[in-house]
């Protein structure tokens, strides 16, 4: 069945939002972190996320929060408007932007998104998950959770980080991470086990990590992962109460308030639909999203965030995945876990901060196979280089540089597939030979545009003398003008000289033959022709 209703797959959604949390948790405060805004913050743009925009949204499995791709833009918009007030007071004008952009339709620009790319986003984001949790699972804790940049804040790039892993190796963070990762292995693989859904495999690791670190603690093993930077870290409530700051709209007709509130809409948008798209993709149920009424929805979630004094939001891959994987088929899990979120940030954060930054690898290294799993690569293979090519680059581009240029690289190149798919089915040629001599025919498409020129153009130059040509456009609704003139001349001046004998079948008047010589013409007119 592919409609759900909100409390169809109650067990199963509320399960999959415990594992959505639990993945968002160390994302919103990572992403807080590398963004300069204090780290609840992070968690006030979840929450609004998961309950505001998970409810509005019209997606069943799209989850909402802080993105890593708008860190710089926040880091820096920060520093130019001057303080965290002001910024607020500008993620609340890209709120309104965005509803704005709703009702103009923008949404409609996803349509346009390919496959491939999308394909290959998705499995580029797979990759730069494991290779940023890696060095996580092995205790080397240096890059904030949330960063999926390249290029790191400190100037290292993602592969010296993993280098450098081998040096800080964390013994008891590597024995957590190798063990959650058997167990979600195992987890998914049993057939015992899949009777017992119901229970994540992600809350059992979590569980078992925190015992198992609590008894190297207490047995004082040299296992025992102490030290703060290698566990979550929820600020306390007298940290959240100090930070809340209201936004500030002095600054709201100056210039870099309005180009910086703008940009956030712009990029928070283009993610978003990126997003969705490729959430719809990974929909087992194959619905599909209104992605007008998604950017509204988008609007009033950070228009709420602002006010509150949170991060802006996108919809998020990593979650929406994470979403799907655990079993997620309504909006009742994305709802869910920013209800986790808000109530156990707020309640529990001494036992929250016990949990081991490994095992939360280890659950995204997860999340990020399954995004990358080589299946993806031999299928897009197997579908053509005119896929695979724009694919691999769109991988390459966004694990080597970002996601927004990267897709925008794949795009390109997509496009350039496409133009030369064009150029080669705007006709066929057929020569037939016979004793009288050659007869050729030139059957035109339904669309002909100026990108066909030279093609038509090289194809009729080498047209020989004295041989019967048919140009047949009897199924063509479109003919561009430079190439309608492209015919005239042959005509006119190729024709007559090398003495072809020339048919035209279909041409219909609009494409105003005027000033042709017709005296070696053939006109076949199409019998459906007005």
């Amino acid at each position: 069945m592919s409609n759900h209703s909100l409390f169809s797959n109650v067990r199963g959604d509320l399960a999959s939002g415990l594992v959505v949390f639990l993945v968002a948790l160390p994302l919103c405060l990572g992403i807080a972190l590398a963004s300069g805004v204090p780290l609840f913050s992070g968690i006030i743009s979840g929450v609004v996320g998961g309950i505001v925009v998970g409810f509005l949204s019209n997606s069943a499995l799209s989850v909402s929060g802080p993105a890593a791709g708008l860190t710089a833009i926040v880091f820096a918009a920060i520093s130019v408007l001057g303080s965290f007030e002001v910024f607020f007071a500008a993620v609340i004008v890209a709120g309104f932007i965005q509803i704005i952009l709703g009702f103009l339709k923008a949404g409609s620009f996803s349509n346009y998104f390919p496959t491939s790319v999308i394909e290959g986003m998705l499995a580029a984001i797979g990759i730069i998950i494991i290779l940023k949790q890696i060095p996580h699972a092995f205790g080397h804790d240096i890059d904030n959770e949330g960063d999926f940049f390249f290029i790191e804040k400190s100037g290292h790039t993602t592969f010296d980080t993993l280098f450098e892993t081998i040096n800080y190796i964390h013994s008891g963070a590597m024995i957590i991470a190798l063990m959650s990762l058997v167990i979600l292995i195992f987890w998914e693989k049993s057939p015992f086990l899949k009777r017992i859904k119901v229970i994540p495999g992600a809350l059992v690791v979590v569980i078992l990590s925190v015992i198992l670190n609590e008894l190297f603690i207490q047995t004082e093993s040299k296992f025992a992962i102490v030290t703060q930077n290698h566990l979550v870290n929820l600020p306390s409530l007298n940290e959240i109460s100090t930070s809340f700051v209201l936004p500030n709209f002095s600054k709201l007709f100056t210039w870099d308030f309005i180009l910086i509130s703008f940009t956030i809409a712009i990029v928070a948008s283009i993610e978003t639909l990126l997003c969705i798209e490729a959430t719809d993709k990974l929909d087992p149920y194959k619905r599909f999203t209104d992605t007008n009424r998604e950017l509204k929805a988008q609007g009033v979630g950070n228009i709420i965030s602002g006010l509150l004094g949170g991060l802006p939001m996108t919809s998020v891959v990593v979650r929406s995945s994470a979403n799907i994987n655990s079993g997620g088929k309504t909006k009742l899990a994305t709802i869910f876990h920013g209800l986790l979120l808000i109530s156990f940030a707020l309640t529990i954060p001494f036992i929250l901060n016990k949990i081991p930054l490994a095992t939360l690898a280890a659950i995204l290294i997860m999340v990020g196979y399954k995004l990358a799993k080589p299946s993806v690569f031999i299928h897009l293979w197997k579908s053509g280089f005119s896929q695979f090519i724009p694919f691999l680059v769109t991988v390459i581009a966004v694990v080597g540089i970002d996601l927004l240029k990267g897709v925008g690289i794949g795009l390109f190149v997509s496009v350039l597939f496409i133009l030369y798919q064009n150029l080669k089915i705007a006709y066929s040629f057929k020569k037939e030979t016979f004793h009288d001599g050659d007869v050729m025919t030139i059957k035109l498409a339904q669309e002909v545009s100026f990108l066909n020129k030279a093609a038509i153009k090289n194809t009729l130059r080498f047209i020989p003398e004295n041989s019967k040509l048919t140009i047949d456009a009897t199924h063509t609704n479109y003919i561009d003008f430079d190439v309608v003139e492209l015919i005239k001349d042959f005509i006119n001046v190729q024709a007559i000289d090398k003495n072809i004998h020339l048919t035209l079948k279909g041409f219909k008047d609009h494409y105003n033959l005027d000033n042709v010589n017709f005296d070696h013409v053939i006109i076949e007119k199409n019998n459906l022709d007005n």
